[in-house]
């Protein structure tokens, strides 16, 4: 089907369903923590860390259905919408409990809206797809994803300003992403979008200042300092909201505050503002 922007059409897309099996292979989430540098010590029946299913499931997709950005062509599972910019926005996550390596499991991805704006820099698309995670017959997390498309950037409009991070932290990291970082990243999700790799592409073509940092990557990396810091408790939800894209041309730090048992993170970028924030909860 050709792309559109017929509400009506797009709308047919809603409660479309696919679902992939796959186990939950050691190996996989072993490359995941050498990609962070650390050692790769994970095995066996150990825990599945939060957020690092985006590293499995992912869609096999033929070459010759790539568009020119990387991304799959729009129509089999995604509706075809007729924007060019494909954003992964945030969405939220509820924990009923970690996969375990080793264990097979099956996700189910629903879209479950399709939604059209006008937004201060021109037409957007909102698409969310629910995703369900089950081991067996027994859940273990269930996702709301939330995609936005746009028209293409002009490079000649004001970048709309951004809102301050907090001076409250308990804790900050300093991040040093570079294109090698970003490169394995892309490689364990098998995901083609050139913006995390071909500095050609993302400065010539969608105007960007240098390679974009993935948002499910900086997610990972909140979401880590939140466990980490408050490594005894166990996760239950939390939401995700990306705010503006973060570059390897400069460092950015994950900061963190807890307010009984629950916790705001966020990551600072160069300019002080909030690049993306996750909001998260731990059980009592």
């Amino acid at each position: 089907m050709d792309a559109t922007l017929d509400e009506t059409t797009l709308a047919q897309w809603i409660g479309r369903s696919e679902s992939v099996t796959q186990r939950i292979d050691p190996r996989n989430a072993r490359l995941m923590q050498v990609t962070l540098d650390r050692e790769a010590s994970l095995t066996e029946g150990d825990p599945l860390p939060d957020f690092w299913h985006y590293i499995y499931f992912n869609p096999e997709v033929p070459a010759s259905r790539l568009k020119e950005d990387g991304h799959e062509t729009l129509g089999r599972f995604l509706p075809p919408v007729a924007l060019p910019r494909r954003m992964w926005a945030g969405g939220r996550v509820e924990v009923t409990r970690p996969l375990r390596l080793g264990e097979t499991a099956t996700k189910t991805s629903t879209i479950g809206d399709v939604t059209l704006k006008q937004g201060r820099t021109g037409k957007l698309c909102f698409v969310t797809v629910n995703h369900e995670i089950r081991a067996g017959d027994e859940l273990c997390l269930t996702e709301r994803q939330d995609v936005v498309y746009r028209e293409e950037a002009d490079p000649n409009t004001p970048k709309p300003p951004g809102r301050p991070a907090p001076d409250t932290a308990d804790w900050s990291r300093t991040i040093e992403p570079d294109s090698v970082l970003l490169f394995r990243y892309s490689a364990l999700l098998f995901y083609a979008h050139r913006i995390h790799y071909d500095a050609d592409y993302t400065r010539d073509a969608e105007h960007y200042p240098g390679l974009v940092v993935h948002g499910p990557l900086t997610a990972t990396l909140l979401i880590a300092s939140a466990v980490e810091e408050n490594r005894t408790i166990n996760l239950k939800s939390y939401g995700i909201r990306a705010r503006n894209p973060l570059f390897v041309t400069a460092p950015f730090k994950v900061e963190g505050r807890r307010d009984g048992n629950r916790v705001q993170t966020w990551a600072r970028a160069p300019d002080d503002t909030i690049a993306m924030s996750v909001d998260l909860e731990f059980a009592d």
